[in-house]
């Protein structure tokens, strides 16, 4: 019996999997398991999880490809931890880590909990554009951890955690291959349970490298909004509303710069906003595409999901993670 087991699928990226396992290796807090569950790669990770099984206490499970969402909930089945720490393999985590969420556990006493990211600095300049436009208040509201905020804190999987038994109460994360995360999060607060962020159990968050695959994250994030309203109607809110409004006025103010240069003003003042904020030029565009992206897919869903009455899966089949 462990305190915690870290529950971590991984689909084709054994170097990332070397690198969490080599911070985890540094943790300060030691009582703790691995349970990596290759979700039908490729390429698998298991050469590099033998490497570290004389240092941690890790264990390796592959199982044909069926997303995130499943890999998990099999690892849950294997894992002998009073809490489950549910990470993204393209994490990792500094070495007080463990202890932090031991310390705001035993503070808080919660249930379920989830805390921030942050850039590291070997990241590259547009991966921490990317880590900025996912969790300023400028683009997201703030609402993935940061200390301003439009709406409640819902953890989400890249850095999440939970009582084995509520896990298993609750029966895990759902079938939605997009939004899976923020559903189960909805569920555990429906449910009546004590849900905390942990400010200072904080991970290094690569995200996406490039601005196609940030594009098609954040696309599939807004389909996920629409998919999650009509499971949970009462779960949609305006900061989940902004991002399409933005995007129809970006449309409008191209369309409108047509014809008048000024109409353009807004998207350069919004611009100069980003980039004083972040200080870094990467940010505008990671901004742009961060709220367009999203909106896109939310726009997408509705006219697919509300209008077209397609279903979650049929509606979106060419958008499922490869």
């Amino acid at each position: 019996m462990y305190y915690f087991s870290l529950v971590i699928p991984v689909y084709n990226r054994p170097d990332e999997i070397d690198e969490l396992l080599q911070s985890l290796v540094e943790q300060t807090e030691k009582d703790f398991e691995v349970v990596i569950v290759e979700d039908g790669s490729n390429i698998t990770s298991e050469p590099v999880v033998t490497r570290y099984s004389d240092r941690l206490a890790v264990h390796y499970y592959y199982i044909p490809n069926g997303g995130p969402a499943p890999a998990r909930n099999y690892a849950a089945t294997k894992a002998q931890g009073e809490y489950l720490l549910i990470l993204d393999s393209d994490c990792v985590l500094p070495p007080n880590y463990l202890t932090a969420v031991r310390d705001e556990l035993n503070a808080t006493h919660a249930d379920a909990f989830g805390g921030p990211d942050r850039a590291s600095d070997n990241f590259t300049t547009i991966q921490k554009a990317i880590d900025y436009s996912m969790t300023s208040f400028f683009t997201t509201g703030g609402i993935r951890g940061g200390k301003k905020k439009l709406d409640k804190f819902y953890p989400r999987s890249f850095n999440m955690g939970i009582r084995k038994a509520v896990f298993d109460a609750l029966g895990g994360f759902s079938a939605m291959r997009f939004g899976e995360d923020v559903d189960f999060s909805i569920r555990i607060y429906k449910a009546g349970h004590n849900v905390c962020l942990f400010p200072t159990a904080w991970v290094y968050h690569k995200r996406r490298t490039n601005w196609k695959k940030f594009y098609r994250q954040v696309y599939n994030s807004g389909i996920a909004r629409i998919n999650l309203y009509l499971k949970y109607p009462d779960s949609l809110k305006l900061v989940h509303l902004l991002p399409a409004c933005f995007t129809l006025g970006v449309i409008a103010c191209l369309a409108g710069s047509l014809f008048c240069p000024v109409w353009l003003l807004p998207l350069l003042l919004y611009a100069l906003l980003v980039w004083l904020d972040s200080g870094n030029v990467y940010a505008i565009p990671a901004a742009y595409i961060q709220l367009i992206g999203y909106g896109a897919g939310f726009l997408s869903a509705c006219w697919n999901r509300l209008i077209l009455k397609k279903g979650e899966f049929s509606a979106f089949q060419k958008n499922f993670y490869k």
